[in-house]
């Protein structure tokens, strides 16, 4: 752990210490354990316009509605184990940062009943994140998305910055500092 904190002091120190890096080439460096599987865009990616289904049946909504902050999107399922493991990380995280400038959106992709949604939030505790949904993978299918979990992040442009593609502990301390840098403007 000592040497874990030392790692993220000494990358952060030395990445503020360069002006000329953005804040993406900032965030890239602090990626350590899990967070080694975020993969960051050497440029910003389109992100489709397509619509995914509020929660609870109240509409439909766009990844576009996000515009002016940065958004961690993660596609999930409640049959998919490394879905289930990661989401009370994914509470944290927006317990921690969500706000003005970051917000954790979650989709619910494919076969995913309303009902288990709940049932599933309600026994992990978890009450501050979307229930949203994309039942017929479409937003899912146009962004690439095969295999779950996946989590993008789009930037408060509306375009894609970085991808990752399987679970991780988006609690871990590598995980918030890449969140904070992100948001820090």
């Amino acid at each position: 752990m000592k040497t874990t904190v030392a790692a993220l002091v000494y990358t952060a120190l030395a990445v503020f210490a360069n002006p000329a890096l953005s804040d993406v080439d900032a965030a890239a460096a602090l990626r350590t354990g899990d967070m080694k599987k975020l993969v960051f865009h050497s440029s910003p990616e389109a992100v489709p316009n397509k619509a995914f289904q509020l929660a609870d049946g109240a509409g439909d909504m766009s990844l576009s509605a996000f515009r002016g902050k940065h958004v961690l999107v993660n596609f999930w399922a409640t049959w998919c184990a490394p879905c289930r493991k990661e989401m009370p990380m994914l509470s944290e995280l927006q317990t921690e940062f969500g706000g003005d400038d970051f917000e954790v959106v979650t989709i619910a992709t494919g076969r995913n009943s309303p009902a288990g949604i709940q049932k599933f939030f309600a026994e992990t505790n978890i009450n501050n994140l979307p229930r949203h949904q994309d039942p017929k993978q479409q937003l899912a299918s146009q962004m690439g998305v095969f295999g779950l979990p996946i989590t993008v992040i789009i930037d408060p442009e509306g375009r894609e910055i970085a991808r990752l593609r399987g679970d991780a502990d988006w609690a871990s301390d590598s995980a918030k500092a890449i969140i904070k840098t992100l948001i820090s403007d």
